[in-house]
């Protein structure tokens, strides 16, 4: 089976090309020459998946799936959650948005917050959705080199390293995309004989 992972983030295809089976072709929109920005005007991540799948699926005419993901803390009211990406600004700078999280909670006692995946799939005009969440807390200061976005100042529960401590291989087990992924992989192997 051949399908689209509608994201130009090299980080986030590697992760998913580490969780997919080998039975199933990742393309990215590089590989199907779509190169102007996909808008993510809903809002809530749900929508923001849903619109990036079928946008794909439309215009390129290959099933697709597309992820949206959202940093949720508590003391912020949900926020950044459908805005993480570009919650310091439009130019979807990862430095500025931890900046800014780590400023708005300063001296804030409450550190819960919780990471949340949507993946949107298309097949043949069709679409399911699968979620992940990652329960866990913020830190006052990063940590660790590895990964990208928030992933320095996030620990999920029942861990003691934020995300960035990591390796790819331990990230992939517990986090928040690799849970929605793997609801993805079950339905495609379930699937995948019959296409």
């Amino acid at each position: 089976m051949v399908i689209v992972f509608a994201t130009r983030n090299k980080n986030k295809v590697e992760e998913i090309k580490h969780l997919i089976p080998s039975s199933v072709k990742v393309l990215s929109l590089h590989d199907v020459h779509c190169m102007e920005d996909i808008p993510e005007t809903a809002s809530t991540i749900e929508g923001n998946a849903s619109i990036k799948s079928f946008y794909v699926y439309e215009k390129y005419h290959h099933n697709c799936f597309a992820d949206d993901t959202g940093l949720e803390i508590d003391a912020l009211e949900g926020r950044p959650g459908v805005l993480s990406a570009r919650y310091a600004g439009e130019e979807n700078n990862a430095e500025k948005n931890t900046a800014k999280v780590l400023s708005e909670l300063h001296g804030v006692e409450n550190r819960k917050a919780r990471f949340k995946t949507i993946i949107s799939l298309v097949i043949d005009g069709n679409e399911l959705q699968f979620e992940g969440i990652v329960n866990g807390t913020i830190l006052t200061k990063k940590r660790g080199t590895h990964g990208f976005g928030y992933d320095p100042i996030f620990i999920p529960d029942g861990s003691n390293l934020t995300y960035a401590e990591m390796d790819l291989t331990e990230k992939n087990r517990i986090s928040h995309r690799a849970l929605a992924v793997k609801k993805l992989v079950q339905y495609l192997n379930k699937i995948s004989p019959k296409r």
